[in-house]
């Protein structure tokens, strides 16, 4: 007989589908912290709740809903299309819930279904429609999905509860958002003890020095949110769909990662949060209190160029923070003025790497081609600074209008074409259709990407370094990685290749 639990949670997976080749061993597998925090919240309450991890396990959607049907007899399924990451976490991953909810309905089994996380929050009506779920949760779900549980226990509707659309015949019930938790330091631990810890796996460039121990992975975090609205950015949907940050005790976060690392053995950590790097006194608090427990981490965090100092970064190094990764985006001051990181200059970017690199610490930039005023001269600019700073690792990626950004309404408004089914909107899917911008087509956007992601990593500046900093082995990693090539339905004819930067 299948086990009778109040709420099983589902992270779906369609891991060939986002990433092709690189899939199999070169990306990272996350642990869904929403999805823990969501069951730890909800459990405490008094619910049972199990997950499962289909995108850890590598199960289809038809394969997780075959063994939610033999295994459990929940009340209530929750489908999270989670995370804090837009470009990984939500709108690429619709159509694997699409594709579970009607296999969960095929099964014969009638359970009701809530689909949450940052692309349903902002499309609650169209995720109705397209999944068939019976709720949607638009927000943060540790309220609202208690609510809902206790409600359907005790045999009342859903009707009044903030955050859960539900569809009325060819209407849809709009309820609106979800209230936030107004302390974080309420939230219990994750529930780590629901997923299987064994199975997620670093990114390839945290472990450059040690490859071989890129499991186990945890997460832990000191803040929700973010206070600034970039323009190609979504994750204010998490929660009220406005810019906004909540923080949390470093003394919790500390708490956290003693757990991941006495009990599951980790030792390779990401910090959540969308700008760990910005409130001085909570950054200094938390490394002295890792420093303190001595349990020799690998960390990395994401930071802004216009927030650290020495003190800060001489700090994380010694708690064993080993990567930061920047939002530069462009190399075009215009560029980035246009989406609202026009006040970080050239300078400021050059100041900050090198802050960072003098500290010890390994830095990954983050660049995004096709943002709408690029055009040719732009692009190279992007591609020559990126060479310039010549960071351990730098992710290239293609600007995305992804549902619930100003980028979004701002091409909805003006018709521009948009990809076709929401796998369209992964970075290295088949699929993957970028914006156009005023100057380019979206294939020469995406041509142009793809070559400078291959010079990039073939020059010889990047390579010495790789070898001295990190060893051979990383080096040959790297040629690995060189080998998948990106199948692309829709890349053009190349504007011109990235030239090498002088």
């Amino acid at each position: 007989m299948p086990e009778s639990v109040d709420l099983l949670l589902i992270n779906p997976g369609d891991k060939d589908r986002m990433y092709g080749s690189l899939a199999t061993s070169l990306a990272a597998s996350e642990p869904p912290i929403w999805t823990a925090l969501t069951a730890a919240y909800v459990r405490r309450q008094g619910h049972s709740v199990r997950i499962l991890d289909a995108d850890a396990e590598d199960w289809s959607p038809e394969r997780t809903a075959e063994i939610a049907a033999r295994e459990h007899a929940p009340r209530l399924i929750g489908i999270g299309a989670a995370g804090s990451n837009p470009s990984a976490a939500s709108t690429p991953k619709m159509d694997a819930v699409i594709r579970l909810c009607a296999a969960l309905r095929r099964t014969g089994n009638h359970v009701p279904i809530v689909v949450y996380g940052i692309h349903p929050s902002v499309l609650p009506d169209r995720t109705l429609r397209e999944t068939g779920a019976d709720f949607v949760c638009r927000g943060e779900t540790f309220l609202a999905l208690t609510e809902l549980l206790a409600a359907l226990k005790s045999g009342r509707g859903p009707e009044g509860i903030a955050g859960i659309w539900i569809q009325r015949g060819e209407s849809v019930v709009d309820a609106g958002w979800a209230r936030l938790v107004k302390d974080l330091d309420d939230l219990p631990a994750p529930a780590w003890d629901l997923l299987p810890m064994d199975k997620y796996r670093a990114h390839n460039w945290h472990c450059f020095d040690r490859l071989d121990q890129r499991q186990p992975y945890g997460v832990i975090y000191t803040s929700l949110g973010c206070p600034f609205d970039c323009t190609y950015c979504n994750v204010k949907a998490l929660y009220d769909g406005r810019p906004g940050i909540r923080f949390r005790s470093p003394a919790k976060a500390a708490e956290d990662a003693d757990l991941l690392a006495t009990k599951y053995g980790v030792r390779n950590i990401k910090i959540l949060d969308e700008l760990f790097v910005l409130k001085e006194s909570t950054v200094l608090e938390l490394m002295d209190l890792l420093i303190a427990r001595g349990h020799r981490l690998n960390i990395w965090a994401y930071a802004r160029v216009d927030t650290v100092n020495e003190r800060m970064l001489a700090k994380m190094k010694q708690a064993g923070v080993n990567w930061l990764a920047y939002g530069i985006e462009s190399g075009s001051q215009v560029v980035r003025r246009g989406v609202a990181k026009g006040k970080l200059s050239q300078e400021s970017i050059r100041r900050a790497i090198g802050m960072t690199h003098e500290a010890g610490i390994s830095v990954v930039g983050n660049f995004i081609f096709g943002l709408p005023e690029d055009d040719l001269k732009s692009l190279q600019q992007t591609y020559d600074l990126a060479a310039e700073l010549n960071c351990e690792y730098a992710n290239f990626y293609v600007a995305m209008a992804y549902p619930g950004s100003r980028l979004y309404e701002h091409s909805v408004r003006r018709q521009v074409p948009l990809p076709e089914n929401w796998a369209g909107y992964s970075q290295f899917s088949e699929e993957t259709l970028p914006l156009p911008t005023a100057h380019l087509s979206a294939g020469e956007v995406l041509r142009f990407r793809d070559e400078a992601f291959g010079r990039y990593y073939r020059r010889p500046q990047y390579r010495d370094m790789i070898r001295l900093k990190f060893g051979p082995e990383a080096l040959a990693h790297i040629d690995e990685m060189l080998q998948h090539k990106l199948r692309r339905k829709h890349a053009g004819p190349s504007p011109a290749a990235a030239q090498e930067a002088p």
